[in-house]
This record gives C-alpha cells, sequence and structure tokens, in this order.
C-alpha cells in the first residue's frame, strides 16, 4: 500500500496577503495556496513545516490524515475565547514551547499567548478501520469540522467534552477520575459535532451514555430572555467599545467581546441552578451497555419499519401491475420484438413481476396460459428462452 497524507489549512479570521501566499510557497511547490487556505496531498514525502507554526503565523484551521491510521484537527481561537480553567477541565494544556510528543493526548489546548490552539488527535494503532485504508481519508473534513469554531466562539463546550471522551477512549484516565462540567445538549450534537464524534472514532454508545445527564439546551425564547436581562444590566458606556469596532469594520472581534461577557455573566447566573453532579468515568462506562442495548433495539424497529414500508409499496405496485395485466404483456411482446440483449433482459424483469402480481392475485393459470402464447411467437429466441430458463420460468 503506498504512502498517503493529506494536510488542509484554512484562513478564516482574514484572508492571506499576497506575501503570505508567497512565503507560503516555499513549503510545497505543488500545494494549491489561495488566500483562503492550503491543500496538498503527499504520496511521497513530507509537509515541510509544522503545522502548529503555520497555523499561529498564518491560519485558524488545519485538517490532517494519513493512510497509516493517524488524523488531527487544529483550531486556533482567541486567548479571551475560554479561560484556562475552563479548558483545563477538558483538555491537558501544554505551553507553547512545551515538550513534543509522537503520541500527543488525545485532546490538548497550547497556549501560545494570543490565542488558544486546540488539539484532537487520533491514532490507529490496532490497525482496524477500513476508514484509513479502503479510501484516501482526508478531503472533506474541514468542510463538516470548521463550524466546530464557530461553536467554540459562541461558548459551546460540547467539543470540548467529546475531547474529553475521545481522552477517555485513549486510556488516559482512572475508573475513579470524574467528568469536566457536562454540557447542556450533549444528546442533541450539531452536524458539525457528529462529525468530529466521527472524525474521533468515538463510540456512540459513549457518547449517549455521557449523555443521559446532559440537560436539554435552552429553548430559544428562553435564550432570548437571558439576552434580554444581561442587556438590561449594561450601561450604554459598557456598550460603546463594541459598538466602535462594529464601525471599524471589526464584527467578528466585537461580537467575541459581547459574547464574552454575556456568556461570563450567565454562568455566574447558572451557578444558582443546580448543575449535574459529575460523574466517575465508571458511572459513565457502566451505562454503555444499556446505551448499547437500546441503540441496537431503536435500529432493529428502524430496520422493520423499512421493511413494512418496502413490502407495503412493493404489494400496492404488484396490485396494480395485475390490474394492467393486458398492458403487461403487450409490453413484455413490444420489447422481445426488439431482439437486444438490454431489451430480453427489461422484459424478463417485468415478467418476473407480472408472475409474482399474478400469483399474488390468486391468478396463477392465466399466467402460465398467456405465458405459453407469449412463448408461441418468441420461443424461437435462444437468448430469450436462455434467461426464462435461468429464473425458472420454463418449469
Amino acid at each position: 500500500m503506498s504512502e498517503y497524507q493529506y494536510y488542509e489549512f484554512t484562513a478564516v479570521d482574514r484572508s492571506l496577503s499576497v506575501q503570505e501566499q508567497t512565503e507560503l510557497r516555499r513549503y510545497s511547490s505543488r500545494a494549491r495556496i489561495t488566500p483562503g487556505g492550503f491543500v496538498n496531498e503527499y504520496h511521497w514525502g513530507d509537509l515541510k513545516a509544522d503545522p502548529l507554526a503555520l497555523l499561529r503565523h498564518y491560519f485558524d484551521a488545519h485538517v490532517y490524515s494519513a493512510n497509516w491510521g493517524t488524523c488531527r484537527l487544529l483550531l486556533r481561537l482567541p486567548r479571551s475565547c475560554f479561560e484556562e480553567g475552563t479548558l483545563a477541565d477538558y483538555a491537558a494544556l501544554v505551553p507553547e514551547n512545551g515538550p513534543s510528543s509522537v503520541y500527543p493526548p488525545a485532546f490538548r489546548a497550547l497556549n501560545n499567548g494570543e490565542h488558544w490552539i486546540l488539539e484532537w488527535w487520533f491514532n490507529d494503532e490496532s490497525r482496524s478501520h477500513d476508514r484509513f485504508w479502503i479510501e484516501n481519508d482526508g478531503p472533506g473534513w474541514m468542510t463538516r469540522l470548521l463550524p466546530l469554531r464557530e461553536e467554540l466562539l459562541r461558548g459551546d463546550t460540547r467539543p470540548l467534552y467529546l475531547g474529553w471522551l475521545a481522552r477517555v477512549s485513549e486510556g488516559e484516565f482512572d475508573a475513579g477520575d470524574s467528568e469536566p462540567p457536562l454540557p447542556a445538549g450533549l444528546g442533541a450534537l450539531t452536524p458539525a459535532q457528529k462529525a468530529l464524534a466521527d472524525f474521533l472514532l468515538l463510540d456512540s454508545d459513549l457518547i449517549a451514555s455521557a449523555a443521559v445527564a446532559s440537560p436539554e439546551l435552552p429553548s430559544p425564547q428562553a435564550a432570548e430572555s437571558d439576552i434580554d436581562d444581561w442587556l438590561a444590566t449594561q450601561a450604554a458606556e459598557t456598550l460603546r467599545a463594541p459598538l466602535r469596532l462594529m464601525l471599524l469594520g471589526r464584527s467578528s472581534e466585537a461580537e467575541r467581546r459581547l459574547r464574552g461577557e454575556f456568556l461570563a455573566w450567565q454562568r455566574t447566573q447558572r451557578q444558582m441552578v443546580s448543575c449535574p453532579a459529575r460523574r466517575t468515568l465508571t458511572v459513565i462506562e457502566s451505562g454503555v451497555e444499556m446505551a448499547r442495548s437500546l441503540r441496537l433495539e431503536r435500529e432493529r424497529e428502524a430496520r422493520e419499519a423499512e421493511e413494512a414500508k418496502q413490502k407495503a409499496e412493493r404489494a400496492s405496485y404488484l396490485a396494480g401491475v395485475a390490474k394492467q395485466a393486458d398492458r403487461a404483456w403487450h409490453d413484455i411482446d413490444a420489447l422481445l420484438q426488439r431482439r437486444t440483449g438490454a431489451a430480453y433482459d427489461e422484459a424478463l424483469q417485468r415478467l418476473q413481476d407480472l408472475a409474482e402480481a399474478l400469483h399474488a392475485a390468486e391468478r396463477g393459470q392465466e399466467f402460465r396460459r398467456d405465458l405459453e402464447k407469449l412463448l408461441v411467437t418468441h420461443a424461437g429466441r435462444p437468448a430469450w428462452m436462455k434467461r426464462l430458463d435461468k429464473a425458472g420460468l420454463l418449469r
């Protein structure tokens, strides 16, 4: 099996300048470099740069996948997005110049001064996942995963919790260790969060077990009410700075500032409401088997419902065929007149449907009688008769 590596970088908050695109060209002569990103696939060789360094200087997101079973997602966020203590609950914290590792934690946060760089990582040591070995894994992941960055900027901690579950899957914790703060809505992941779970090959039953205690997301009406309550506490002077940023064309920065202040206020309000008690890893893992049983039961019910639907649709179709039997025989005869392999195949399919329809309508003798009439005209066609014999319609 030949080597395959996929690198994709995306700039979100600003476009790359012409000078920056020129600088990036020295790392690859074949990469597709645009104001919005950098993409390259390698079947030999490797990227002549450290992805972390490229993220620090140029980009906001990076996806990597290699066909030996390694994948990696990096997202760069402003330091103001999360307090260090919040990230420490979920991720392994690493300083900017901290020691590198061939196998880093499954989820870590790197502090490089102005930004947090969040890294989710998976390595298929068992070499048991077809995703890496059967096809080139890489293209398409950035589109699916990039919305996570906006979700994190808006204060959604579900991607952080999924990172913690990835660390659980890699055996980074003991059975008695407690989970981090449980976010609301873990049982109703966004498409990007589902993509992250797929990317990291997280056990869906582990996620379901963890989500049992997760409260529902607040309704849109409740969210709007919180915003109105917060705005009522803000002085006009406090809002002047973000409004000025918006007028200067820095609306993303203004929104981050306002949302950060709102979320900080919202957290203080929720401290007065009882939060789910933190469970030990033992408790979460004990619920995995139950989650698996429930999932398998739902899948069984869904299969049975689909089979029943298909059966009903088939019965309705066959009833229509039986009702129009004379027309069906005419169409089969017309197809046989063409004397082509494709026409014979279509005629055979229609004849099989007609046989099933008439037998279901208890008109089997009628079918045998009219088939004999058809054979009087077309029995001299060896290719057609061979098809009938193979289908068992001559017996």
